[in-house]
């Protein structure tokens, strides 16, 4: 009889839980993976990643043709919205991603246990009143909506990010609490569809951990499709009466506080650790004070056995990470060697145009250092000029000794994609002379990264 009913056990299946589960039944682990939702894929899936594109894709073709765009190339169209339509399409997408990791899971025999686990000992959960035992087990448990404060969401009037992408109707006024990249993006699409958005930041700036040069470009940018911002500003108080809001704001330096009234208020300034309901105090394992599991570079807890990935450990809360990481988890319990590169994680927000980054800022760079930077911006880039996409640039930032790339940042209408090959680069080592000796299709918008390149070696072309 086996010790164990799984040699690996792994609790939340959002894209690290799932992708672990994946990796470890391939190296021929019995696996299992427990998860509460009706469907898999976690948030991302569920009410994150996926649906929030779905919206904003769809979003961008009615501002196309509501504002002018399109015209402008000569296809004359009226457009007329059909949000539930649009939110059919959104629900859709969702449910065939969903389907296919459940496929996944019959195809490489993951045990879907359904229900919450919590632990009992290290080796021993209990999964909707049922005990399982597993030689090791991953937790990943991914994250949720930081909430604010004294304020009730009640996903009517005052919406986390999952009440706004199942609005009813477009706001007449939407209030974005946070100039994250969340709040932006769902801002954008409601601002598209016809309604007045206000982002309201803490900060002096929005976007905070991006590259200064894009933060304040990327505020202009917004400023001019319509979002306005109140920047350095606190939300002290919020009160509803069901239909409309009214926020109490003070300049977040203190000052006179002043009131604005909206139809919706959407929270969304960060998103905080799943640790609660696993009972790891009966394993010894307390998180830190930001409510995260410590690991070491494999992914190993401080308790034998016990392993975390995704946004429930340090560093970025994104959905790709998680995913590198519960391939790298599952091969290091398998006994192989599976690590993840933290310093080359691209970051990306899916406004229009894109905005994306991977590596050090200029700022963190100068603090190590000596640099070189490159810039080359859109509107010289054939692609995007031909598209009517002349927003935004290409910053390269590299070590002034070595001429090593340190950092990429871009906001173009595919920085998304773009910003892969700066990644790869990265990561094996490429300097800036690299990239501008590559040779690149054209017309491509990633001729942009080329063009920045040779900016950065001193050969700028088109500038």
């Amino acid at each position: 009889m086996a010790e164990y009913d799984y040699d690996v056990l792994v609790i939340g299946a959002g894209p690290g839980g799932y992708v672990a589960a994946i990796r470890a039944a391939q190296l021929g682990l019995k696996t299992a993976c427990a998860e509460s939702r009706e469907t898999l894929g976690g948030t991302c899936l569920n009410v994150g990643c996926i649906p929030s594109k779905a919206l904003l894709h769809a979003s961008e073709y009615f501002d196309a043709a509501a504002n002018g765009a399109m015209a402008k190339m000569g296809i004359k169209v009226t457009p007329e919205l059909d949000l539930e339509a649009m939110h059919g399409q959104r629900r859709d997408a969702v449910k065939q991603l969903t389907g296919g990791i459940e496929f996944l899971f019959k195809k490489n025999k993951v045990t879907w246990l359904k229900g919450r686990a919590a632990f009992e000992d290290a080796h021993t959960v209990t999964v909707a009143g049922e005990r399982v035992t597993a030689k090791n087990i991953v937790i990943a448990t991914g994250s949720t909506v930081t909430p604010l404060p004294g304020v009730e969401i009640d996903q009517k009037v005052i919406v986390d990010s999952t009440g706004a992408l199942d609005l009813p109707k477009v706001p007449e006024h939407m209030v974005v609490i946070g100039g994250g990249v969340i709040g932006l993006e769902l801002g954008s699409v409601w601002r598209r569809l016809g309604a007045k958005v206000t982002c309201v930041e803490f900060l002096d700036q929005i976007l905070p951990g991006f590259d200064g040069d894009i933060r304040k470009e990327s505020n202009k940018i917004f400023k001019k499709q319509g979002i306005e911002f109140k920047l350095g500003t606190k939300v002290t108080d919020i009160t509803s009466d069901g239909t409309t809001a009214t926020l109490t704001l003070e300049p977040a330096a203190g000052g006179e506080a002043t009131t604005l009234t909206a139809d919706c208020v959407l929270v969304s300034i960060g998103r905080r650790a799943n640790t609660d309901g696993l009972a790891l105090d009966k394993i010894g394992l307390t998180p830190n004070n930001r409510g995260q599991v410590e690991t070491d570079h494999d992914f190993r807890t401080s308790v034998d056995g016990v392993w975390a990935i995704g946004d429930v450990i340090p560093g970025p809360m994104l959905a790709h990470k998680a995913e590198d990481e519960g391939i790298a988890v599952a091969e290091n319990i398998a006994g192989q060697h599976g690590i993840v590169n933290h310093a080359i994680i691209p970051s990306v927000v899916y406004t229009w145009p894109e905005i994306a980054g991977v590596g050090l800022t200029e700022e963190l760079a100068k603090e190590q250092g000596e640099v070189k930077v490159g810039k080359f911006p859109m509107m010289a880039n054939s692609r995007a000029k031909t598209n009517h996409e002349p927003d935004g640039f290409v910053k390269i930032i590299a070590d002034a000794k070595t001429d090593r790339v340190v950092g990429v940042w871009a906001i173009a209408s595919v920085a998304g994609t773009m910003i892969a090959q700066a990644a790869q680069a990265m990561e094996f080592g490429a300097t800036s002379e690299d990239i501008a000796y590559t040779c690149h299709a054209h017309p491509t918008h990633s001729e942009a990264i080329k063009e920045a390149a040779m900016a950065v070696t001193g050969k700028p072309i088109h500038i």
